[in-house]
């Protein structure tokens, strides 16, 4: 499974992926994740040309008019067109997401069905007020939705979908079975010791879960659920 990211700024992805199990993951090669950045596919203004550090712009004004600014389209575009290049030139196993509020509500069932059906994934993080929406006119893509509110960026839903996904990916969890959703998980877990003393007051392990009877602990946890 390889993750495409679209982003200005790789390293908010990058940090979250260099640790735990998803670095190890990528180390590992269970998962590949690259990043394009769309000021990369931009040429400095004339006023930036001989600077060591010149400003690459890629947002502009919205039609229309309203407060903010608005990603280009052709940066987006060319970042794509990169991005398709290194796939693993399967049209039908390359899926592209558009993170949108109004999109497809991002579940564990779209997680299987994603890790299953296809093996790359371009993820686009919009910032500012979005992307130009012609990027949609040229790409097939999907709009999909982590939630019912709004973000400064689509680099936070980003890391949602590849954290999810690649759970869903043989290898990338020690063990395969220890997915939650495939196995009765309460919401609430304890660990030793079994006493816990807090302020003078004990806090105790239910106890069910020291019985021993699998059934009944099977039962407690899925009235948790």
């Amino acid at each position: 499974m390889q993750f495409h990211v679209i982003t200005l700024f790789p390293d908010l992805v990058g940090s979250y992926l260099s640790e735990s199990i998803l670095a190890r993951a990528i180390k590992e090669k269970k998962i590949k994740v690259s990043f394009y950045n769309p000021r990369d596919f931009v040429k400095p203004n004339k006023s930036q040309k001989g600077k060591e550090k010149p400003y690459l712009r890629v947002d502009e004004k919205p039609y229309g008019g309203g407060p903010g600014m608005v990603m280009q389209a052709e940066p987006v575009v060319k970042a794509i067109e990169k991005a398709f290049k290194k796939t693993q030139q399967k049209v039908k196993k390359t899926k592209i997401v558009f993170f949108s509020p109004a999109g497809k509500q991002f579940d564990t069932a779209y997680a299987k069905t994603a890790a299953k059906k296809y093996t790359d994934i371009i993820l686009i993080c919009g910032r500012y007020e979005g992307v130009d929406a012609r990027i949609k006119k040229i790409f097939k893509m999907e709009d999909v939705s982590i939630g019912p509110f709004v973000l400064t960026g689509g680099e936070i839903p980003a890391m949602i979908l590849i954290d999810s996904i690649a759970r869903q990916v043989e290898g990338v969890l020690g063990n395969f079975d220890s997915r939650e959703e495939e196995r009765i998980a309460s919401h609430d877990v304890y660990t030793r010791p079994e006493v816990f003393t807090y302020k003078g007051k004990d806090y105790k392990v239910p106890k069910v879960l020291l019985s021993g009877n699998h059934k009944k602990i099977d039962e407690w946890r899925a009235k948790g659920i």
